[in-house]
């Protein structure tokens, strides 16, 4: 089974993408964040026609947004919602062999570092201890559970391209990379893509827009991740980042992350 997550930026404007790494990949379940559609407008067809007559779409207009797309028929399907907020950033399913997979897009946090100064950031902490509490009181029993997508920070030094100058920039500080660990411990949930990439190795998900030309200055982050629980330990096989999509046309500034079990 092959599982691919992947922040699309727009799922409408980037359909065409979706089917270049539909075409070399042939994911068994693809994962977008940030689709950015409501629901009656997301473009089933198109995924129909891929082979994904599965879907759980949970969408609003302009912003936010996650789907998972399947080859596979769910056994169940839910949403979830945190910080009081209906914005869309948790989708799960369970699928019949029994795997549960949570596709999650947690909040960027905005510029400034201090929740007290910046209540984007605030959010951001809120949401991913709502997230452990969850994980710790109601998932923390073991079962096989894959959770995805973009989780917005770079835990490792090796996630970003500079340790030493992001450590105050949202996404790589210590307060935040503390909060993942945390939410990771919850879960029992092992990084399936630094299980076959050492954690000395530099390995990026997201360019910004900003950048002149993204690959020649290579100032990337890893902030789109894919874990495992104990029982898949066993069962990964491989692991993907198709850093190339970056440089598609009208690409989004994340790239997929793939495993395969």
């Amino acid at each position: 089974m092959r599982l691919a997550s992947w922040n699309i930026n727009s799922v409408r404007l980037r359909i065409d993408n979706i089917r270049r790494l539909v075409a070399l990949w042939q994911p068994d379940l693809l994962c977008l964040q940030e689709t950015k559609v409501r629901d009656e407008f997301f473009p089933r067809e198109a995924f129909e026609e891929l082979g994904y007559r599965h879907m759980l779409v949970h969408g609003m207009k302009g912003y936010n947004g996650v789907a998972i797309l399947s080859r596979f028929a769910f056994r169940s399907c839910e949403t979830k919602s945190w910080c009081g907020r209906a914005d869309c950033r948790h989708a799960i399913v369970a699928l019949g062999e029994g795997i549960e997979i949570h596709n999650i897009y947690v909040p960027a946090g905005g510029d400034v570092p201090d929740p007290e100064a910046n209540e984007k950031f605030a959010h951001k902490l809120r949401f991913l201890d709502e997230l452990t509490l969850y994980f710790a009181a109601e998932r923390g029993d073991g079962r096989p559970m894959v959770a995805l997508g973009d989780f917005n920070i770079a835990p490792l030094p090796s996630d970003v391209w500079s340790h030493k100058q992001l450590l105050g920039v949202v996404s790589h500080t210590p307060i935040e990379v503390d909060r993942l660990l945390r939410l990771q411990s919850a879960g029992r949930f092992i990084d399936a893509v630094r299980h076959f990439v050492p954690p000395e190795r530099r390995l990026y998900t997201w360019w910004s827009y900003r950048a002149r030309d993204w690959s020649a200055s290579d100032r990337g982050r890893r902030l789109d991740h894919i874990w495992v629980t104990p029982p898949l330990r066993g069962a990964l096989r491989e692991a993907r980042v198709e850093r190339e999509s970056r440089g598609w046309d009208k690409a989004s500034d994340h790239v997929p992350v793939m495993i395969e079990l």
